[in-house]
């Protein structure tokens, strides 16, 4: 039987697949809502933005009894039930064009996403438990297993999507369950600590200072990701557009072509997320924080540049591409930093599945709000609306992060 520690390349690799075919499924629900409108269907940004919501509202009521659970019975089970919920959930999306079915699935889906990410998290902060060194590079490759999800998954999707078109969802229901193989083999020591302790974590977690503070930054972010991550984006990329924006539209006629620009985001932003890893063991987490932050104000700016760059050449959308990469590398180290914060401040210890909980419920709620909002500023401004939003999510965050005190600086 494996060690813990030689485990822990299975359980990343399982969480990279296990993003990968949810990054994967997000995408072919934006693609599928696309034809279906392409071919006079009723399905429009709203629709696509509220089943993202969906999904994030079921994970958003899922994740702190989930993480509750992880913390009395082993992680590991958790983990496998969350990738097996995700494959069925995939599936059944495929096989009807009914917008009851397109709820039900996405609902399933969230249920899976709750029951996985805070039991996973809790896993990882036993296995580097004193280790802040190792928890920070552990929490920075979680981060490009993410990055995977949305790179690879996007790709993945739009290839699958340009070869099987509605099967597609049978071949990401079969990632899930390869994910959750992997997790199931990686995490074998996992464990638990009953259900008094876990209810005893839990009203310690609520009291930790660092989750406290960390809370509103984290929902704002995370409204970001809503924005962004959701269905949405795909069906603005796809769809008919006369917006006069360089970006709606763009591959209507090659609507495969999503996954390409998604994976160039993404290796761009590992990349970041990369330089991190190394960086962030020896910085100041709050400043580190503070710093991809103000990255956001730049790369929203790069983005509208972008955007309103159709009469102009295509050098200058190079250049503007390049220096927004820049910016997304400096912003791609939020996450491990603020899981670094509070994977130190909780522990290994009851109360590590429950506080994981409260950051997934929070990730859940700001995605919720992000992607009810790309919906609506998606139809009244199309990718600018996106931006516009993005830029407010990240001023709210950096107010908030001037709350944060002494002992949250470190």
């Amino acid at each position: 039987m494996i060690t813990t520690r030689q485990g822990l390349p299975f359980v990343l690799l399982g969480n990279a697949l296990l993003r990968i075919a949810g990054g994967a499924s997000g995408v072919l629900v934006g693609l599928y809502l696309a034809q279906l409108a392409n071919h006079g269907l009723r399905s429009g940004a709203a629709l696509a933005g509220t089943l993202g919501a969906m999904a994030f509202g079921t994970e958003f009521f899922g994740a702190v009894p989930m993480g509750l659970i992880s913390d009395a019975l082993a992680p590991r089970r958790l983990m496998t039930a969350g990738s097996l919920l995700g494959a069925i959930a995939t599936q059944l999306f495929g096989l009807t064009g009914s917008t009851g079915i397109f709820f039900l699935s996405r609902t399933l889906e969230g249920l899976g996403a709750s029951a996985s990410s805070p039991s996973l998290l809790a896993h990882l902060t036993d296995v580097t438990d004193g280790e802040a060194p190792l928890r920070a590079r552990v929490m920075s490759y979680f981060e490009l297993s993410l990055l995977a999800g949305l790179a690879l998954g996007g790709v993945l999707a739009s290839q699958l999507w340009a070869c099987f078109n509605r099967r597609a969802f049978a071949a990401v229901a079969g990632c899930y369950v390869v994910s959750a193989a992997l997790l199931y083999f990686g995490a074998t020591h996992s464990r638990g600590y009953g259900i008094d302790k876990a209810l005893s974590g839990l009203r310690r977690a609520l009291n930790e200072p660092s989750l406290r503070r960390l809370a509103p930054i984290w929902l704002c972010v995370n409204s970001i990701v809503g924005l962004w991550l959701g269905p949405t984006l795909p069906f603005l990329l796809t769809e008919r557009s006369s917006s006069g924006q360089f970006l709606p539209g763009l591959f209507s006629g090659a609507p495969q072509q999503v996954g390409w620009v998604m994976l160039g985001y993404s290796i761009v932003f590992g990349a970041g997320v990369t330089v991190w890893s190394v960086v962030l063991p020896r910085a100041d987490v709050r400043r580190a924080l503070r710093i991809t932050l103000v990255a956001m104000f730049a790369a929203c700016l790069g983005f509208y540049a972008f955007n309103h760059s159709g009469q102009e050449r295509s050098g200058f959308r190079w250049a503007v591409a390049c220096a927004t990469g820049v910016c997304i590398m400096v912003e791609s180290g939020f996450t491990p930093a603020a899981l670094s914060l509070l994977a130190g401040a909780v522990g290994a210890q009851a109360g590590r599945g429950a506080a994981m909980g409260i950051y997934s419920l929070l990730l859940s709620l700001g995605a919720i709000a992000g992607s009810l909002l790309a919906g609506w500023l998606g139809s009244r401004y199309a990718v600018d609306g996106l931006i516009f939003g993005t830029f407010g999510m990240a001023a709210a965050a950096l107010l908030f992060l001037r709350r944060m005190g002494p002992e949250e600086r470190r």
